[in-house]
């Protein structure tokens, strides 16, 4: 009697879980009734097929990545490289990528063959090195209008290494020190340049500041011996009569002692021993 009825838990077991099938949010469960595909794919959650008359095939819709091996391809200026790319792709459309293509990973890796050598072939080799993003984006546009008609979606191509043969490699660096001596020239050429100008300019200042230093500088005496001539003569206007008689006076007297027999006597002379009689009758008057 427990034989028969081990037997029948475990048949029931087995029907059980040949029916249920979880599905997760990133999966999608493609039913093939009597190899037909059912119109919609299911999941995510529960779901119950039947055994021995559904087959159900899971398809996974996250993103996957997958790397393409060192691929040699001729360049438009026949030269030859080495080229590793990363390709990122995920299905859409999981029907299609079940009803459509056997191994789409495999045939995308195929088609991303094909393509870039067709790429490449169009570019000169400066061209791939400079325009990778390009390449890129060239790879990703024909690789999607491939996978479209599978339902999958590729989202990224990525060049990921380049490698040219080692004579090619050789003269690229040559070129490349060649380049630095040349900026590092052409820098330090207008590093000079600049320096020349600043100084110049320096100098051009120091002396415009020089010129308008001595200009004021001969203003301001200018102005200074004009000030003193017109103070001399303000004070010579003020100087009274008497006082000039004196100078006179004084003047005659240094005279009279010089052993020299001639004297020459300006002609206000006259006019200024007039004025002292005059000054001398006015101050006797008084008395």
């Amino acid at each position: 009697m427990m034989i028969p009825l081990i037997a029948a838990m475990i048949t029931t077991g087995i029907l059980a879980f040949m029916t249920i099938k979880i599905v997760s949010e990133y999966q999608r469960l493609v039913i093939l009734r009597f190899g037909k595909v059912l119109d919609d794919p299911k999941g995510p959650g529960l779901v119950l097929v039947i055994p021995f008359v559904d087959r159900p095939i899971l398809v996974d819709l996250r993103e996957n990545m997958f790397q393409v091996p060192q691929l040699t391809c001729i360049t438009r200026d026949n030269a030859s490289i080495a080229i590793d790319f990363l390709i990122y792709s995920r299905v859409v459309e999981p029907k299609s990528s079940i009803l459509a293509v056997q191994d789409f990973q495999a045939a995308a890796q195929g088609i991303a063959t094909t393509t870039l050598r067709a790429v490449i072939g169009d570019i000169p080799l400066d061209d791939v090195f400079a325009k990778r993003e390009q390449i890129n984006i060239m790879l990703q546009e024909k690789m999607d209008m491939v996978t479209a008609r599978w339902g999958v979606k590729i989202s990224t191509v990525e060049i990921s290494d380049i490698t040219p043969p080692k004579e090619i490699e050789e003269a690229m660096t040559r070129q490349m020190s060649a380049e630095r001596s040349r900026r590092a020239t052409v820098t330090e050429a207008e590093g000079t340049k600049e320096a020349a100008i600043l100084v110049a300019d320096g100098e051009k200042q120091s002396a415009i500041l020089k010129a308008e230093g001595r200009r004021q500088s001969s203003i301001l005496e200018a102005e200074g011996e004009a000030l003193a001539l017109e103070t001399i003569h303000g004070v010579a206007k003020h100087v009274e009569f008497n006082t000039m008689t004196l100078q006179y006076l004084q003047t005659l007297k240094n005279m009279s002692t010089n052993p020299a027999t001639t004297f020459v006597f300006p002609m206000e002379f006259q006019s200024l021993l007039t004025g002292i009689v005059k000054a001398n009758q006015q101050s006797l008057g008084k008395s």
